[in-house]
């Protein structure tokens, strides 16, 4: 798991929360450094942005980073659109509506469409999880405590620094319920539904995927659709967003990028014990979907943010409050986990900035929303592994190119995606 919060946004410990299951080999760099790269990009660049451009060079080109993409709205306006390439094949540059596997950038997305049942009268936040979906409490009452809120908030009682996260333990289910490769969702609710609480529901912040797998399989009990059909329905579709989908951990999408990393594991989809490339099938991504299995590009990322900047079908302002209100339990310096967000107020509490974050192996990705009408999400196609440098230095980098913009484009690249 990695961290990804400075300046504003603080620093929040296993805030990404993929990919820390099952032990991987080194396998050694699949980015091939030993071909000569060039560097493109793609997609309009006004010239008052440029620092934003030279930022991504630097930072990938520092890291090795084949692929990566980002997006920059101001007041609602989408002002940038670029696709980055570091590559050493220069026949298929990244785009602008490249897709990227969005990792944990998929939490908010779930969230937004539980706050929109809520807010619809389908569901409400003291629901409890294991009435909702049958879920047994003879292993730990205390389950019988974890509400769709707490759900929202990491505040299940489900903790991976005391106990392995399940969406990485396939093989250990799979074998404790004597059932094959590949684990089913409904396997991991099981496994885990039989084996205590880390801690009292509703006690101590602990970030868990877990948890937001649960929420996925309440959107569909509640809605009768699956999981991927309601978020479309009432999340994207209002927006005019039609690119996102959810992804596959063995095949791709057309214009989706390639993952890399220098790991391999054991297949979870059957039980061979093939090594795979990490990325591609020594993890579950199906599984995944509610907390970590969308694929997606910069730009709708940030028009999907833009649900939370009011004005749209999507929620309206009481919900908006309800996703950023304070939990029960778990603020620290000043920030904390909402309903699908870190949130951090400033101007005495008058504004938000909010974010999230998003890491699996071949995967890391940010998408942010300041206070003053900024927005921007960043998709990279690796993350950091071994002694290479840290991926969270995008975040202030990406402040710094924000503040030293002088003058903003007044012009909306909206139509040329939307």
């Amino acid at each position: 798991m990695t961290a990804v919060s400075r300046r504003d946004f603080g620093r929040v410990a296993g805030l990404a929360g993929l990919g820390v299951g099952a032990a991987a080999l080194p396998a050694g760099r699949a980015s091939a450094r030993a071909a000569a790269r060039s560097w493109q990009a793609t997609g309009p660049l006004p010239a008052a942005l440029a620092g934003f451009d030279s930022t991504m060079k630097g930072f990938m080109q520092a890291r090795d980073i084949p692929a990566g993409q980002l997006a920059v709205v101001k007041d609602g306006r989408l002002v940038l659109a670029r696709g980055y390439t570091w590559s050493a094949d220069t026949t298929s540059p990244t785009q602008p509506t490249s897709l990227f596997r969005i990792a944990s950038i998929s939490k908010p997305l779930t969230a937004t469409a539980v706050l929109r049942l809520v807010q619809d009268g389908r569901l409400k936040l003291t629901d409890r999880a294991a009435s909702l979906l049958g879920l047994s409490t003879a292993a730990d009452s205390r389950l019988a405590d974890v509400t769709v809120l707490r759900l929202l908030q990491h505040l299940g009682g489900w903790d991976g620094s005391v106990s392995p996260d399940p969406m990485f333990q396939d093989a250990t289910i799979a074998k404790a319920l004597g059932v094959p490769l590949p684990v089913s969702q409904a396997a991991i609710m099981k496994y885990v539904s039989d084996r205590r609480l880390d801690h009292a529901p509703g006690t101590k912040y602990a970030y868990s995927n877990y948890g937001f797998l649960l929420l996925g399989r309440i959107i569909e009990k509640v809605t009768g659709q699956s999981y991927g059909s309601y978020v479309q329905q009432a999340v994207l579709t209002p927006r005019a967003i039609k690119r996102l989908k959810l992804g596959h951990s063995r095949t791709s999408e057309s214009g989706e990028v390639r993952y890399y990393s220098g790991y391999t594991g054991p297949t979870v989809f059957d039980n061979s014990g093939t090594t795979v490339a990490y990325p591609y099938g020594a993890f579950n991504l199906e599984n995944m979907d509610s907390h970590g299995g969308w694929l997606a590009t910069a730009l709708d990322l940030t028009r999907f943010a833009g649900i939370y900047d009011g004005g749209t079908t999507v929620l309206n302002s009481a919900s908006i409050q309800r996703a950023f209100a304070e939990p029960e339990t778990g603020i620290s310096d000043g920030y904390y986990y909402g309903c699908g967000w870190q949130v951090r107020p400033v101007g005495g509490g008058t504004g938000m900035n909010t974010w999230h974050t998003g890491s699996l192996a071949g995967t890391f990705t940010l998408l942010v929303r300041r206070y003053d009408g900024l927005a921007w999400a960043a998709l990279f196609d690796q993350r950091q592994e071994g002694d290479a440098p840290g991926y969270g230095d995008i975040d202030p980098a990406l402040h710094d190119a924000a503040d030293a913009v002088k003058t903003w484009p007044t012009g909306d690249l909206s139509s040329r995606y939307f």
